[in-house]
């Protein structure tokens, strides 16, 4: 009991759903809530409570996804990561699946109470296609050349993008928001932060597809390494990371022009210098080892990232 237990949280990436909650519970407290008080007469439309809920269904979702991903990669793991594999040792088959789709119910069935809360109709259609597109990333794309890796990177951006969507006031049966001072805040930080999250998903996605190049190879994926080769991949990377460096510098010189000073001295050491130094080990990465070592550390850029909406809500 206690081995399978063990499995299951390492099957539904439990570090991985507790940055996804840190990630919406620093956005709602440190952006929405302050933007909503700055502005006399805007009551915040997502409430404590439907925050809370939303956040369930996020990490529901996300957990349903990661089981099922596991279950259609049963046999590129057997190759790329042997010792990690759950499904099939410490949980079967059946069980793996009928977790996804009870978890999955259970994310859309709460984003559906929202909704109907918050007569926000988007939220129940966005979450469902969410899980719709795990399924079929797991199933279909994600041995497609860039399709997966898009997939992906959407998705952790709709992490941050939700949380707006839930919080604004939409008119013309979803289609506009309604303009406020406060939505209008959010929105500059929701552009910010969803899109750091997806560059940064994206360049970790190439990165985590050169690690698993063997596997992904014997078993017919055609991802970006196999498709264009390891050369391609690596100018590819480059490209974006240097895409993501401008835009920190951009950040710094910005929050050094304005004096603030602690934020960018955060950008520089934490964001801009590890991204820099990634594409410097990027050149010399040979062995999967390497690339997973990339990867890590790319993590870590994610994570810095998101904390810095500390900084955010302290000079903003």
């Amino acid at each position: 009991m206690k081995n399978n237990l063990i499995g299951f949280f390492r099957l539904i990436r439990i570090s991985n759903l507790m940055f996804i909650v840190i990630t919406q519970v620093l956005f709602y407290t440190l952006i929405v809530i302050p933007s909503h008080q700055q502005t006399e007469g805007e009551p915040i439309h997502l409430s404590l409570q439907s925050f809370s809920l939303l956040v369930c269904a996020s990490v529901f979702i996300a957990a349903a996804g990661y089981i099922i991903n596991d279950y259609f990669d049963m046999n590129i793991d057997r190759v790329n990561k042997p010792e990690r594999m759950v499904i099939g040792q410490l949980i079967s088959r059946r069980w793996a699946m009928a977790l996804h789709l009870f978890l999955s119910t259970l994310g859309i069935a709460l984003t559906a109470w929202i909704s109907f809360n918050t007569q926000n109709i988007l939220l129940v259609f966005a979450n469902t296609l969410a899980v719709i597109l795990l399924w079929v990333y797991s199933t279909t794309y994600k041995k497609k050349l860039l399709t997966g890796n898009i997939i992906i990177s959407l998705l952790t951006a709709w992490v941050v993008l939700v949380l707006f969507v839930a919080d604004t006031i939409w008119k013309y049966k979803g289609l506009f928001p309604v303009r406020t001072k406060s939505m209008v805040d959010v929105y500059g930080a929701t552009l910010l932060y969803a899109g750091f999250a997806f560059l940064v998903t994206m360049i970790r996605e190439i990165v985590k597809d050169a690690e698993d190049l063997e596997g992904d190879r014997r078993y017919g994926c055609r991802t970006l390494p196999i498709a264009w080769g390891m050369f391609t991949t690596k100018v590819i990377v480059a490209v974006l990371l240097a895409v993501l460096a401008a835009l920190l510098t951009i950040l710094f010189t910005y929050s050094l022009v304005n004096g603030w000073f602690l934020i960018s001295l955060y950008i520089c050491f934490l964001l801009l210098i590890p991204t820099i130094r990634v594409g410097v080990r990027l050149k010399s990465a040979v062995a999967s080892s390497d690339y997973g070592a990339l990867s890590r550390t790319i993590k870590f850029i994610m994570l810095w990232g998101i904390l810095s909406m500390v900084l955010y809500n302290y000079y903003l």
